[in-house]
């Protein structure tokens, strides 16, 4: 079994490295933020995390990594789902959402697997994106010039 401190950097860095992507794309205008993209790469983190745990390092092709695989497929196609393209201007709305269902899917998987620590550890780093996140993402915004309004916008097709 991993270690706290170790679960808590391998998820905490995902996060943050996701977040600094997001952020960049916030103030690039793009339609997907620091909060969507610290919560994908929790959960890609969480996943990780859980099949080293739980497939070991010597079986490769277990019936349990397929399982996964295939529950993060259909779940990708719910989280699609919950994408809206609104009004005249494109706004984007509902990534955020969508990547709460992928983790959320995640963290299911992790139950499934009996892994508790991972699991507290990924709800609890979760909620402070959520939580926070929104008032980190404002702040930094005016502190590097970003636009918050543009941050959910996409260009029309052509």
């Amino acid at each position: 079994m991993l270690p706290f401190w170790d679960i808590l950097l391998r998820l905490g860095v995902a996060t943050l490295a996701g977040g600094l992507i997001g952020l960049n794309r916030d103030l690039k205008g793009k339609p997907i933020g620091m909060r969507t993209l610290a919560l994908v790469g929790l959960a890609c983190a969480l996943l990780v995390a859980v099949a080293e745990q739980s497939l070991g390092q010597d079986r490769i092709g277990d019936p349990t990594s397929r399982v996964i695989q295939g529950i993060l497929t259909g779940i990708g196609f719910l989280g699609a789902g919950v994408i809206v393209h609104t009004g005249s201007r494109n706004h984007v709305h509902g990534l955020t959402t969508a990547a709460c269902v992928w983790l959320s899917a995640c963290i299911g998987i992790a139950c499934g697997s009996g892994h508790w620590l991972i699991v507290g550890v990924a709800f609890a780093i979760a909620f402070v994106v959520l939580i926070g996140g929104h008032a980190v993402e404002s702040r930094l915004h005016r502190l590097l010039g970003g636009k918050q309004d543009e941050k959910a916008t996409i260009a029309p097709e052509d």
